[in-house]
C-alpha cells in the first residue's frame, strides 16, 4: 500500500485497517489533514469520477439540503474539497490501483490484491 485516506472516528475504517500491514504506507487522517486538490485530482484519475469518491451517506448531505442526483462532477469535486465527510472511506491507493469505500465487493478486491502482491 502506498497511501490510505481514512477517518479516525470511523469504526468501519478501524475494522478494515486493523488487520492490514500498513508499514511503509502513507496514512492520512482526513479530518486533521484534509485531502488537497492535487490529491483529489490524483484519486479522480484513478477512479474515473468524483462521484465514485463521494460518500452519499454523509450527514452533510441532509444538513445542506443537497439533492445528490442533481449534482455534476464539478459539484462533487467542490463538495469533496469543502468537507472531509464527503469522501467515501477508507480509500486505499497503490500505484495505479484504487479501492474506495467499505462495500463487500471492494474489500474482496482489496484483499485479493494484497494477497497477490
Amino acid at each position: 500500500m502506498k497511501k490510505v485516506f481514512f477517518l479516525k472516528t470511523c469504526n468501519t475504517c478501524k475494522r478494515i485497517m486493523q488487520p492490514l500491514d500498513l508499514t511503509g504506507c502513507d496514512v492520512q487522517e482526513i479530518s486533521s489533514q484534509p485531502v488537497t486538490e492535487q490529491e483529489l485530482d490524483d484519486l479522480h484519475r484513478l477512479s474515473g469520477s468524483y462521484e465514485a469518491l463521494f460518500n452519499k451517506r454523509s450527514m452533510q448531505i441532509r444538513e445542506r439540503g443537497l439533492d445528490v442526483k442533481s449534482l455534476s462532477e464539478s459539484d462533487f469535486k467542490k463538495l469533496l474539497l469543502e468537507h472531509y465527510s464527503f469522501l467515501k472511506r477508507p480509500v486505499f491507493v497503490d500505484g495505479n490501483h484504487i479501492f474506495i469505500g467499505n462495500e463487500r465487493a471492494n474489500l474482496e478486491k482489496l484483499n485479493a490484491f494484497l494477497h497477490v502482491k
